[in-house]
């Protein structure tokens, strides 16, 4: 696009607002985050990303059916690992959130330099998370399941476990950096293909690898147990972090992957962490809470514990869709506050808590009215449908309010306010639910500890509320209203 002296010369402010590249002679077009109907948009954008969390939700509870039928030792030790996936997760898809977030504010800049920049941080920043990964599984892992328990047989399964996992991280470090790629961009169709293909792969190799294939007398594939387990679970993520990369190289044409002479800037770094820490520590408070919720509820009887198990299983089935309408819609929130249109980040909000309200009120139907049937998923006993019935219906009443924290949350995320995000999901998580946990125990009865949960939620509804009104008058309203296209 050549300069024209012919012409009414901009002003400064709308030549602020243009990156050069978008002055070139062939100009990116809008991403259609900022153009397409919301609703559409909002959609096409979160229904892949909720699919491919169901799946994973799925692959949980599948994972652990396969393990168990090995013996309990193998399960208490791949149980054991869970606290470090956890963490491997939140510090790389806490990181990856942040790049996403940086990323899709940019795009809706037009500064595609920074674009690039900040997927090149995201890249490099993964390749020093892998790296320490695998030191942990080289040198932690044993250390780590001597220290918990004196039983041979679990530190055994544990480690044979751990490492593999560690060791072999490079396939889930590459899958969640690509895939925050594509859905910062508005391509999560193609993130849904990765996520589902990996687990789909998973959830075949587990049976195979696990006890081992004998046709005929001849053993095609040895029995590997929990190494087996751990085995699926990589190739998994290698051939989901493979497909990641392929489709931001062939679809994602935002993003130019420029290696030579890259440099981190420290600014960039800043941002992204900015977004990411409280990320991190968000996702990494969730193990935190089960071992602290479990303690509690072994001093009444471990059925308490196995119900308890239960019931964050199923809720994942309602939860992961939730999340997976959030993953859809920050980065329309975060483009669309770069390109300053005030209009579409609001309807993107009412959309998204229109949607999630309805997913949870679902969720709380089917745990009241189907409670015997979900635990008979895990063959329940009596004495743990006697318990967990009542269990069900109590907690779920916080479904009716969570919506609401879950998606503030995330959208004062996408606007920068990641701090408030941290906040309101530590007192859902640990500030208020363990301390309540803890004080209801004393009644000596166990349904009053399920108690918790509403009671927890409610908190965090009152300090989510705040935080919005704050993030709507201090960022959302003084937006100009340049955005005429729904």
């Amino acid at each position: 696009m050549q300069k024209k002296t012919d012409k009414s010369v901009k002003s400064v402010a709308q030549v602020a607002q243009v990156d050069k590249s978008a002055m070139s002679e062939n100009p990116i077009p809008e991403n259609k985050m900022g153009t397409m109907d919301i609703n559409p948009l909002l959609l096409s954008m979160s229904i892949p990303m909720m699919i491919s969390m169901l799946i994973q939700a799925l692959y949980n509870i599948v994972d652990s059916i396969f393990v168990s039928r090995v013996c309990e030792e193998a399960f208490t030790a791949v149980s054991l690992v869970f606290p470090i996936q956890t963490l491997v997760v939140a510090l790389v898809g806490g990181t990856g959130i942040g790049v996403g977030t940086v990323l899709s504010h940019a795009l809706g800049e037009k500064k595609f330099d920074k674009v690039n920049s900040v997927a090149m941080t995201g890249i490099f920043l993964t390749a020093i998370y892998f790296l320490v990964f695998v030191l942990v599984g080289i040198f932690v892992s044993k250390p780590f399941f001597i220290l918990q328990t004196d039983d041979s047989l679990i530190v055994k399964y544990g480690i044979d476990y751990m490492q593999i996992i560690m060791i072999a991280s490079l396939g889930v470090c590459t899958q969640f950096i690509f895939e925050r790629l594509l859905i910062s961009t508005g391509k999560s169709f193609y993130s849904m293909i990765t996520q589902t293909t990996g687990a789909i792969i998973n959830i075949v190799l587990d049976p195979i690898f696990i006890f081992g294939v004998n046709i005929k007398g001849v053993q095609i594939v040895p029995r590997l147990e929990a190494k087996g387990a751990a085995i699926a679970t990589v190739i998994g993520q290698f051939v989901a972090g493979f497909m990641a990369i392929i489709f931001n190289y062939t679809k994602n044409h935002e993003i130019k992957f420029k290696f030579r002479g890259f440099k981190m800037e420290s600014f960039i770094v800043g941002q992204v962490y900015k977004i990411g820490i409280p990320t991190i520590i968000m996702q990494a408070i969730g193990s935190v809470m089960v071992f602290g919720f479990n303690k509690i509820l072994l001093g009444f009887t471990s059925t308490a514990a196995a119900v308890f198990g239960a019931y964050f299983k199923l809720q994942s089935f309602f939860f992961m869709p939730v999340f997976g309408l959030n993953n859809g819609m920050v980065p329309i929130v975060a483009y669309n506050y770069g390109a300053q249109k005030q209009k579409r980040i609001i309807s993107t909000m009412k959309f998204a808590m229109l949607y999630a309200g309805i997913i949870m009120f679902l969720g709380f139907l089917a745990f009241q009215l189907l409670p015997k049937q979900l635990l008979a998923i895990f063959h329940a006993s009596d004495k743990m449908l006697e318990m967990g019935v009542p269990a069900l219906r109590i907690i779920s009443v916080h479904f009716l309010i969570c919506w609401f924290c879950i998606i503030s949350g995330s959208v004062c995320q996408a606007l920068g306010k990641a701090f408030f995000s941290m906040i309101t999901s530590l007192l859902r998580q640990l500030i208020v639910l363990l301390p309540a946990a803890y004080l209801l125990s004393l009644t000596g009865k166990i349904n009053a500890v399920w108690w918790s949960f509403p009671i927890a939620e409610a908190v965090s509804l009152i300090v989510s509320t705040v935080f919005l009104v704050i993030t709507y008058k201090k960022i959302i309203k003084p937006i100009g209203q340049t955005d005429t296209a729904m």
